[in-house]
């Protein structure tokens, strides 16, 4: 993946010459435009429903997405394979964006009825399942097999936990903060099946078949792509000990060695950058819940095609977010903002949590284990104390 650093030396020679990327944005305009021409003048219907979903996807397509989106967008943090690609990310987030912004104001049963109009097969109560009925791995009176729990595990989950877990490591490329996640996850999971009885899983399916095999697969082979790809890999515990320095006027401070595979920096500790970190990995859990709360409230089932182009979106604006975020830590210069695709990341993030919080409350104030909140609370606690003195004392007495 070419970044923004490196767009002034992309485009403008043989990759991706100027006069090429303007035709062949006007040809995609063009072909699209014809499209929706044939379909508004000669394909006629007068099936409302169909018209309104037709003209509403017309209008996210052929305006918001291309218009807008893959024409006057400006200038992304990567180039490659097309700017195109990571301009439509964008504005496909915005517009998601700006969808759950609608659906905040509607009721709950107004928002299942729309979804009805979408796809018929919606709308309807969904048949929680829990994994934890029967934890025996080894049943050798079982009618339908000696292993029957282990192989009622297997279903659409498995393959979502190593896909999920080798996109996130092609998004923070970090092993230890992967890890960090992953662990959180499983602990999280047992703090809220009381809330959502998918989270209910037997000890073995939590530790070993999702942590030990899914998930560390998913990493294993996410961070070998990297590296078979040669990108770069980010180092955010690294980030606790930026060092801080003042601007000039000398364009070797900002410029990194292009052989640098792995962002490291030392110096003084910051505080701020530690609170930023953990702030990350807060919103990539919200992000991983919000998929199971969502499709619980809204009564989407997992297989539904709802959930994956959602996981598609962000997987495409997290991976800008990731190097925007990152690089905006690294460099700490007073003067920069943050990027747009974390602006959207964070936005969109925080509207499904708005309406998770007024569509399900009644399955949200369902109180945890007390076990679990002593847990937590102790967890936070510590890493308070800890942060103190690493962050102030420690730097004082030394």
């Amino acid at each position: 993946f070419s970044t923004r650093k490196k767009m002034k030396e992309v485009h403008g020679t043989k990759i991706f010459p100027r006069c090429l990327a303007d035709s062949v944005m006007l040809a995609v305009l063009a072909v699209i435009i014809s499209f929706l021409l044939y379909i508004a003048l000669y394909d006629q219907s007068i099936d409302t429903i169909y018209n309104v979903k037709r003209g509403a996807l017309a209008v996210v397509i052929g305006f918001a997405l291309i218009v807008i989106g893959m024409v006057h967008m400006p200038a992304l943090p990567f180039v490659k394979p097309h700017p195109i690609i990571w301009r439509a990310a964008l504005c496909i987030t915005i517009l998601y964006s700006l969808l759950l912004l609608f659906t905040l104001f509607q009721s709950i049963g107004d928002v299942r009825k729309f979804l009805r109009y979408y796809d018929s097969n919606l709308g309807t109560p969904l048949s929680e399942k829990t994994y934890a009925e029967d934890c025996r791995i080894y049943t050798p009176d079982h009618p339908n097999g000696s292993f029957v729990n282990v192989m009622d595990k297997m279903d659409e989950f498995v393959p979502a936990h190593f896909f999920g877990w080798y996109v996130k490591a092609l998004l923070l490329r970090d092993v230890w903060q992967l890890y960090v996640l992953s662990i959180g996850f499983e602990l999280l999971e047992y703090t809220l099946e009381c809330q959502l009885p998918n989270f209910g899983e037997c000890w073995w399916d939590h530790w070993i078949l999702d942590l030990l095999l899914c998930n560390s697969l998913g990493i294993y082979c996410g961070m070998k792509t990297c590296e078979l790809l040669s990108m770069k890999t980010y180092d955010w515990r690294g980030l606790w000990n930026k060092p801080t320095f003042s601007r000039t006027n000398d364009d070797e401070q900002f410029v990194s060695c292009k052989e640098e595979k792995t962002i490291t920096s030392k110096g003084s500790y910051s505080f701020t950058n530690f609170v930023t970190v953990v702030v990350v990995m807060l919103f990539t859990t919200f992000q991983q819940l919000n998929v199971f709360y969502l499709k619980s409230i809204l009564w989407v089932p997992p297989s539904h095609h709802l959930n994956l182009c959602r996981q598609l979106m962000f997987a495409f604006c997290a991976l800008c977010a990731a190097y925007e975020h990152h690089e905006y830590m690294r460099i700490g210069d007073p003067n920069a903002k943050i990027g747009r695709f974390t602006w959207m990341f964070f936005i969109a993030i925080n509207f499904e949590l708005l309406l998770e919080i007024k569509f399900g409350w009644d399955i949200l104030s369902i109180p945890p284990p007390t076990i679990a909140i002593v847990f937590w609370s102790l967890f936070f606690i510590g890493i308070a104390v800890w942060a103190t003195w690493k962050f102030y004392i420690k730097p004082l007495i030394s």
